[in-house]
C-alpha cells in the first residue's frame, strides 16, 4: 500500500549575513491518510516550517513532500492551513469569510450557499452567519477559521497552534470538537503546538523536532489511547501520564543540550514549555 504522504529527505535552508543557515535537514516521515499528527519542540526548532513545507507555501532545498504519489510544487485546495490568528477579512461577514473559500471549489450561488452553512453548522456556528468577524469571540472566529479551511475538503489539514492565543476553556472546547470532526470526517491532520497536553490528547503520533542549528525529527512517539478520547477519564490514566512525561523528557533533555546566550547562564528554560 502506497504511503498518503511522505516527506523524503526533507531540508530547506536559505542565505544570511554570516553564511548559509540550514532550517530543517533529512527530515524523514511517512503519514497514513486519517492520521492525526502533531509537531512540537522549542521555540526556533522549524515546527512551522516544516508545515509551511508541506503548505506548499515555502519550497525545499532538498528532498521533497509527496502527497498521493504527487510531488507537492505549490499551495492547493487539498492541503488548507489554519493559522493561530484566524485571519479572517474584517470586511467580510462570517459566512462570506466562508464563501470565499467555497467558491473555489463550487459554482453557483445555491450550492455555494449550501455548503457554507453545511461547515458553520458543523463546527456550530451556523447561528452567526451573518456577524461580522468584530462581533464575535476569538473562539467563535477560529471556529470560523476551521470552517473556512474544512469547506474545501482537504485531504490534509494543517494547523499551526490553532488554539494557541486562546484561554484554557475555549481551548479545550475547540479541541473537543476538532477530535469530534476529524472523527467525522476522517480528514488528516497536521498540527504545530507547543503544548504537551494538546498533542497528547489530540495525536495519534506525536513528532518531536530536535534543536537547531539544523533541526531534524529526534524522536517519533505513537499515542496508542482509544478514542474517542475524555479529557477527564485521562486525567487519572496512568497510560497518559506516561506518554506525557515521555515528551516532556524529550523536550527537557534537549533544551539542557542548547548553548545559553552570555548573561542567561543562571536563567532556566523549562518555563518556555507548556506542561
Amino acid at each position: 500500500m502506497n504511503t498518503f504522504l511522505q516527506m523524503s529527505d526533507l531540508g530547506v535552508g536559505f542565505a544570511t549575513e554570516r553564511g548559509y543557515f540550514e532550517a530543517l535537514t533529512q527530515v524523514n516521515l511517512r503519514i497514513e491518510r486519517g492520521e492525526f499528527i502533531s509537531l512540537i519542540g522549542h521555540s526556533g526548532c522549524g515546527k512551522s516550517t516544516l508545515l509551511n513545507l508541506v503548505a506548499g507555501l515555502c519550497d525545499p532545498t532538498r528532498g521533497g513532500v509527496i502527497l498521493e504519489g504527487r510531488e507537492v510544487r505549490g499551495p492547493g485546495p487539498e492541503r488548507a492551513m489554519v493559522f493561530q490568528h484566524h485571519a479572517l477579512l474584517p470586511w467580510l461577514s462570517v459566512f462570506e469569510n466562508v464563501a470565499l473559500a467555497v467558491r473555489q471549489v463550487e459554482s453557483g450561488r445555491a450550492r455555494v450557499s449550501e455548503r457554507v452553512m453545511e461547515f458553520l453548522t458543523l463546527v456550530q456556528m451556523d447561528h452567526a452567519a451573518h456577524k461580522m468577524p468584530h462581533e464575535i469571540s476569538g473562539g467563535m472566529k477560529q471556529r470560523v477559521g476551521i470552517a473556512r479551511a474544512l469547506s474545501l475538503s482537504p485531504k490534509v489539514l494543517l494547523m499551526d497552534e490553532p488554539f494557541g492565543a486562546l484561554d484554557a476553556l475555549t481551548r479545550a472546547h475547540l479541541q473537543d470538537a476538532l477530535m469530534a470532526i476529524q472523527a467525522r470526517l476522517g480528514t488528516t491532520v497536521i498540527m504545530v503546538t507547543h503544548d504537551v497536553d494538546e498533542a497528547v490528547l489530540l495525536s495519534d503520533r506525536i513528532v518531536m523536532l530536535s534543536n537547531g542549528p539544523s533541526a531534524t525529527i529526534g524522536e517519533v512517539l505513537a499515542v496508542p489511547l482509544a478514542r474517542p478520547r475524555d479529557r477527564v477519564a485521562l486525567a487519572d490514566d496512568h497510560h497518559y501520564h506516561r506518554l506525557r512525561q515521555q515528551v516532556l523528557r524529550f523536550l527537557y533533555e534537549k533544551q539542557r543540550k542548547v548553548t545559553p546566550l552570555k548573561g542567561e547562564e543562571n536563567k532556566t528554560q523549562t518555563g518556555k514549555l507548556r506542561a
